[in-house]
């Protein structure tokens, strides 16, 4: 779903913005940058600024983001490795979207952390309410594996909002819509890509099966079709009352024919098992354009369009034509971000309703008429036309012959090398003096090519500009060959001395002639044979495997298969040809004539339900995160009042770090025998604990240092008894150091209960963190005294309290609590 919602954003923004050209100039500039060129003085200014803004992936970045990611069903663990070793993370249902997660996390230093972020504990009508809350019918309370963490980061943005009751929430959107409707007019209603709006369409998919609606409902998204279908193949995520018989096919006997023709119609969708979300009313359409050819802007109608922001896509291009209509809605079902357009119509919206009415008070509003001149850019690409064009075609067949070219001339360099290697290597070596003698005919009498750089960069001319010196040559000089256009020009003399086939670079001699120039010569003449046969004699005919392999691909594929891939290639033909367009931004004022309402369905806890829900989490840490400070101090005031609850809540600013957990170094250090022996250990469930003070001592015979104990020579303790001597005052005595001892563990109250009744005292827990042992605790009392009684509290930060007077049962309890404590003496 997150994939789906990101493909969705980044389509509509690219296809509004050219992110492409701006990245590539970027880059350029640096790539100039670096390379110290001096063409950054023709970069424009607005390219050579710093590289601020957003960053707006590309669709080959998102699939590789989430091809990276591992899925988790809820409930299942995982342990983490690498650097996260250690770390143990296990998804909750978190009841807001299809797909959110309450996070729980184990970690070795910082316990258990419960990251818990837009929850909703309702049920609606595709999704259950959050786990972490069971519900009424399981006995209430919270999900046992996760209550009491060691940390709650939990987020407070609706802490002081009083939601209105669900059925009031949908009765008001529905009766606006309809009472909209049948005044033939149309409703625009902004909603996301895949998260949100399927709670929409169950919705309305429902109010018109009942109400017998023939008005369309159009989803302007790219990838809503796409949604919908993988929907329907994870059935088992989804909750509340969806189901086949209610939600998007007819309950109704009669219907039946007509849902297997549907059933039929999209046989693709068949294998997927579920018809549940199949919405009989909703049209999908790719952008404004195709909905505007299928229905006019006069027709009535309701228009789901994305993003629920209105920032940019349909919904934006669709909201600049569709708020210039008289008696159009504009129906928001969420507040947006913060300097976004829908944010600012919910503000305008929500300004405009009574204090006791308004969006935080548990009310429902009433629509408001806009007026007024709203001032927006939009953003779009349009195909080029007239002189652009002209300029766009010349420039992409420049481009296309200059590249042509290119693959010209490297394909001759290719043929060139190629005939350089030499052909018939597999000949004797007579065929091969022959050859090297029938080459040099071809390379100096055959029309090859005029002119051709060699392996050193020289250039050897053609085979029309050499000619056999004539009259001006004798005998002698016959086998010598003359360069020049002109009869005029200074002849230069080359001669061969044995010609060699192949790539070979011309070296320069130290032998001069007699005119001053060098002579070149190619000498070690040497042709590798390649055997072009097998062991047996045979030619191996590569190709001819190749074809033959293919043949029975082919032929092994089934018919199936075979019509797919044709389905795929006709596809692919009918693909239009993108035209020539460009980006253009557009300056607009917007005449606002259109109605505008608001109603909550955002899906999320209000602050009552927070404020009851995290008392009972009971964390003994908490963190307050994506809220504003008043509303984050109205979460951490209702805590306080509470008794049991932690103080230990803390609120960051953005951008603030907080350690939630203490990082420990763990060094390897073998004890001496000395040391073991004076060791006092005590028993602690299934270990044994002690204290042990000693001096790190690095022997020569090992790698691992030896702690050994601490032991103080004559001289030292001469020099601390003097010490000791002239800080003490006439008629004192010495000071001694009383030894510490420390308890480890953490004291049960139900494990302290057992063992007492083990050893013959009753006890009984009466409130929170309280225990009575002794006579208080039998029902109906006895003979003996309330005195003979003892209570245990257990209160924060670790610390037991015994209250009672001293008898037996005193001190039996105080054993007992001792028994289930390590107690370790320094």
């Amino acid at each position: 779903m997150a994939r789906i919602a990101a493909m969705e954003d980044i389509e509509s923004i690219r296809d509004e913005q050219d992110f492409n050209s701006q990245m590539q100039a970027q880059n350029q500039l640096e790539m100039d940058a670096n390379s110290g060129s001096p063409m950054t003085d023709d970069v424009p200014e607005s390219v050579t600024k710093p590289r601020t803004g957003t960053y707006i992936a590309t669709i080959q970045d998102v699939n590789e983001a989430f091809d990276s990611m591992n899925v988790l069903r809820y409930s299942q663990p995982c342990h983490l490795q690498g650097k996260c070793q250690g770390l143990t993370i296990i998804p909750f249902n978190a009841g807001h979207t299809l797909g959110g997660t309450i996070w729980k996390i184990r970690s070795p230093t910082a316990g258990t952390i419960l990251y818990a972020v837009d929850m909703n504990h309702t049920r609606e009508r595709h999704l259950d309410g959050t786990v972490l809350v069971r519900q009424a019918s399981a006995g209430g309370g919270i999900f046992e594996s996760l209550a009491r963490p060691d940390l709650l980061i939990t987020d407070a943005e609706r802490a002081n909002v009083t939601t209105a009751r669900r059925k009031d929430r949908d009765a008001a959107l529905l009766d606006c819509v309809t009472a909209t409707l049948t005044s033939r007019n149309s409703l625009l209603l902004p909603c996301d890509a895949s998260t949100r709006v399927l709670e929409l369409l169950v919705l309305l998919d429902q109010h018109w099966n009942y109400s017998r609606l023939k008005f369309p409902i159009c989803l302007l998204s790219r990838t809503g079709r796409e949604m919908l279908t993988f929907v329907r193949s994870m059935m088992e995520w989804l909750g509340g009352t969806v189901s086949k018989e209610d939600v998007g096919e007819e309950a109704t006997g009669g219907q039946g024919k007509g849902n297997k023709r549907r059933r039929d119609e999209d046989g693709d969708e068949e294998a997927l098992g579920a018809f549940a979300l199949r919405f009989r009313h909703l049209e999908f359409f790719p952008n404004p354009q195709a909905l505007l050819h299928t229905y006019s802007s006069k027709d009535p109608k309701l228009i789901l369009a994305v993003p629920a922001s209105l920032s940019h896509g349909p919904s934006r291009v669709l909201f600049t034509e569709f708020a210039e209509t008289p008696d159009n809605v504009v129906l928001l079902t969420g507040r947006g971000e913060e300097g976004t357009l829908g944010r600012i119509l919910f503000d305008r919206w929500n300004n405009a309703q009574r204090d006791d009415v308004k969006w935080d008070r548990g009310r429902i509003g009433s629509n408001v008429m806009l007026d007024g001149i709203l001032h927006l850019e939009i953003h779009s690409k349009v195909p080029l036309q007239g002189t652009e064009l002209e300029e766009f075609l010349q420039k992409q067949r420049i481009a296309q012959e200059k590249e042509a070219a290119q693959k010209a001339a490297q394909a001759r360099t290719e043929r060139m090398l190629e005939a350089d290697e030499g052909e018939d290597e597999s000949d004797s070596d007579s065929d091969a003096d022959s050859d090297s003698e029938n080459e040099v005919e071809k390379t100096l009498e055959g029309d090859i090519m005029d002119t051709r750089e060699d392996s050193v960069g020289q250039i050897v001319p053609s085979t029309k500009q050499l000619r056999r010196k004539g009259a001006k040559a004798n005998m002698a000089d016959s086998g010598d060959w003359a360069f020049g256009l002109d009869s005029d020009e200074p002849m230069r003399a080359l001669s061969f001395d044995i010609y060699l086939k192949g790539n070979v670079a011309r070296t320069t001699s130290f032998f001069k002639s007699a005119e001053g120039q060098s002579q070149r010569f190619r000498m070690f003449p040497y042709v590798e044979k390649k055997r072009r046969v097998d062991e047996y004699g045979e030619t191996v005919d590569v190709g001819m495997w190749l074809r033959k392999g293919k043949v029975l691909e082919e032929d092994a594929e089934s018919e199936e298969t075979k019509e797919l891939r044709r389905k795929a290639e006709e596809e692919a033909k009918k693909v239009p040809v993108e035209l020539p367009s460009k980006f253009i931004t557009t300056e607009v004022d917007v005449q606002l004539a259109c109605r505008l309402f608001f109603v909550d369905l955002e899906g999320l806890n209000d602050g009552r339900a927070v404020k009851t829900i995290v008392p009972q989490v009971n964390p003994r840490k908490m963190i307050v995160v994506h809220a504003p400070s008043n509303y984050t101090d109205a979460l951490i005031e209702s805590c306080s009042n509470i008794r049991a609850m932690t103080k230990d809540i803390y609120a960051p600013a953005q951008g603030e770090c907080i350690q939630i957990g203490q990082h420990t170094n763990s060094f390897s250090i073998s004890l001496s025998d000395e040391l073991l022996t004076s060791l006092k250990m005590s028993q602690f469930e299934d270990n044994e604990v002690g204290y042990v003070t000693g001096r790190i001592a690095s022997l020569a015979s090992s790698t691992i240092p030896v702690l050994e104990p601490v032991s103080f020579t004559s001289a030292q303790f001469e020099a601390k008894s003097r010490k000791s001597l002239q800080s003490r005052m006439l008629g004192s005595r010495p000071t001694l150091t009383l030894p510490q001892s420390t308890m480890i563990g953490e004291l049960k109250l139900t494990a302290l209960k057992s063992r007492l009744a083990t050893v013959g005292v009753h006890a009984e827990l009466i409130g929170e963190g309280v225990l009575i042992c002794g006579a208080a605790a039998k029902k109906g009392g006895s003979g003996e005294s309330l005195e003979d009684s003892v209570t245990v509290k257990k209160m924060t930060r670790g610390r037991v309290e015994l209250e009672g007077s001293v008898s037996d049962i005193y001190y039996t309890v105080r054993k007992e609590i001792y028994n289930l404590h390590a107690l370790v003496a320094a």
